[in-house]
């Protein structure tokens, strides 16, 4: 695969595994997951979004130079093709950071292994120049690459919202069989794998599906760290820019009630971290 769509490279992360980390997001996700903080992750192809807030009727949309050029960001594409080889131009940019934190490159999305023959060869060349990696996946992919890329990958930042496979299609888009068969899978690789399970109020946060979660993972191997990654609704305008409604706004932003409770399951085995 000679090219990808990616929509952002992000430098500086420390959110995203260890150390000062770039984080690239790839464009497209086979689910749509109801509370999704990245919406315009999920379509492929790049999109035009249009901000009528933002615009002042200036003409120059019509113009030759196009929208991708409007002075005031009203119109604007996300999205961009982008080749290995101009990847990975980028990440070396910031080698200092990777080596005096021991950071590296996070790989992001949308879900990253969507576009997997791009990805598994920008893995091996973050490999030959020494850069950590880590990939950041809802676990929803092709068993085959996943295996492929846990032979190269340090990390996975692993996303788990159910146990429940009726629920996760509900929520999710689609059964969630292949994110556990797919975990279980990797937890035989060498990575590292930091579980992280988004606490959505009155949709997974009940002791039951939680309880769930920590009985499937408690006998894998390789985990790291448990995340338990508060919900908030910040999202709101990322829809809205590009024009789809937001499905959850009764949730409000407050922390699940019951995230003591799940702290202290979870605490029992693993080591935990309340956020990012």
């Amino acid at each position: 695969m000679d090219k990808a769509i990616v929509f952002n490279i992000m430098r500086y992360s420390v959110h995203d595994g260890p150390g000062i980390r770039t984080t690239v997001f790839f464009k497209g996700c086979p689910l749509s997951c109801k509370w999704c903080h990245n919406p315009e992750s999920i379509g492929r192809e790049p999109q035009q979004v249009f901000n009528i807030k933002k615009c002042i009727k200036c003409g120059h949309c019509a113009g030759k130079a196009g929208g991708d050029n409007c002075p005031t960001g009203a119109r604007e594409t996300i999205g961009y093709e982008i080749t290995p080889a101009d990847l990975m131009k980028e990440l070396n940019k910031d080698l200092l950071f990777y080596e005096q934190s021991n950071g590296g490159v996070t790989f992001s999305g949308g879900e990253p292994l969507y576009q997997a023959e791009f990805l598994l060869e920008v893995l091996k060349a973050c490999k030959t120049d020494y850069i950590n990696t880590a990939i950041d996946t809802s676990g929803f992919c092709d068993t085959e690459a996943i295996i492929k890329a846990a032979e190269t990958a340090n990390y996975f930042l692993y996303d788990l919202k159910f146990i429940d496979s009726e629920k996760h299609e509900k929520f999710c888009g689609g059964p969630n069989e292949i994110v556990l068969k797919n975990l279980e899978h990797i937890s035989q690789s060498r990575a590292k794998i930091f579980i992280r399970i988004p606490v959505i109020p009155a949709i997974n946060d009940d002791l039951p599906e939680m309880r769930g979660i920590f009985n499937f993972i408690k006998g894998l191997k390789n985990i790291e760290v448990v995340h338990l990654l508060p919900y908030h609704n910040i999202q709101t305008d990322k829809y809205n820019k590009i024009g789809k409604t937001y499905e959850l706004p009764e949730i409000s932003g407050d922390e699940s009630p019951n995230m003591d409770e799940i702290k202290r399951l979870f605490s029992g085995k693993f080591r935990i971290k309340v956020g990012g």
